[in-house]
């Protein structure tokens, strides 16, 4: 179900849980709001939909794909940029990883090891932010 896309600093400040099967749900939730954003928006955190829970998902070109209790266990190629966020107005300056390798959980919730670079590493990184609570 397309959820609406949450603007509150306060709430998207607080820290993600890690996410369980019984989460199943915002998973379907995350992939239809994305669907319903993909003109201005190539990733979202479950919290943007109000879900404090430790899940992304991710367009990368023609692929969506969704990231449960992702975790980075290596990061390469540290740069400087801007970013906006569909939660948020105007752009703020943060710093990425041009190449990253990450461990997750697929929509299934089967364990997942993925190597991600340039655009694509940068959503995930984005996103991921949003467990801790940072505004980006």
């Amino acid at each position: 179900m397309v959820k609406k896309i949450v603007r509150d600093p306060l709430f998207l400040q607080q820290k993600s849980e890690p996410a369980t099967e019984a989460d199943g749900q915002v998973v379907v939730d995350l992939m239809d709001t994305l669907k319903a954003n993909q003109d201005r928006c190539v990733g979202m955190a479950a919290n943007m939909i109000g879900v404090k829970k430790r899940m992304i998902v991710v367009a990368a070109g023609p692929f969506v794909f969704v990231m449960v209790n992702p975790v980075i266990t290596k990061k390469s190629g540290e740069y400087e940029t801007e970013e906006s966020c569909l939660s948020l107005d105007g752009v703020r300056p943060c710093t990425r990883y041009k190449e990253i390798e990450v461990d997750y959980l697929d929509r299934n919730f089967k364990p997942q090891h993925g190597k991600y670079k340039d655009f694509t590493a940068q959503i995930i990184q984005h996103e991921m932010e949003h467990f801790e609570g940072r505004l980006i």
